[in-house]
């Protein structure tokens, strides 16, 4: 009994395995570079200067649409020291949405200071009907 009872759950357990278990490739549509300008702190609209104060402190990052354009916002949290610069890697569309990479660069010997900074970078681009995905 116990023999047959054993049998039947490893046959179960096998079966379970070869119909649960498959893999699945996705492809993904090729992507187009977008346009976009690096907004320089001065040029940041008040809104989004309100929204970047109140989250400065962690990692975040935003969308925040005013008229034609898509401001994409990237923050890195708080640092120990200033000096810090951020890069994008890449801003491009397929046709399911917009990507964003951005890469946080450390500071070099003479630009860090003593005090905590809150690296963020704003990116403008034409408006899209499309969900961003940030990535890292």
């Amino acid at each position: 009994m116990k023999k047959s009872v054993s049998l039947f759950l490893l046959g179960l357990l096998l079966a379970c395995m070869l119909t649960g278990c498959r893999f699945i490739h996705i492809e993904e549509a090729p992507r187009t570079a977008l346009d976009y300008t690096i907004v320089s702190q001065e040029e940041i609209p008040k809104d989004i200067t309100a929204l970047i104060e109140e989250k400065k402190k962690n990692d975040f990052q935003m969308t925040y649409q005013s008229g034609e354009f898509l401001y994409l916002i990237k923050g890195y949290g708080q640092q120990m020291t200033g000096g810090y610069s951020i890069a994008v890697e890449e801003l491009s569309m397929s046709e399911n949405a917009v990507f964003f990479k951005t890469q946080l660069l450390g500071p070099t010997k003479d630009t860090s200071g003593s005090e905590p900074s809150y690296p963020y970078i704003v990116v403008k681009m034409q408006y899209q009907e499309k969900p961003v995905e940030f990535q890292q």
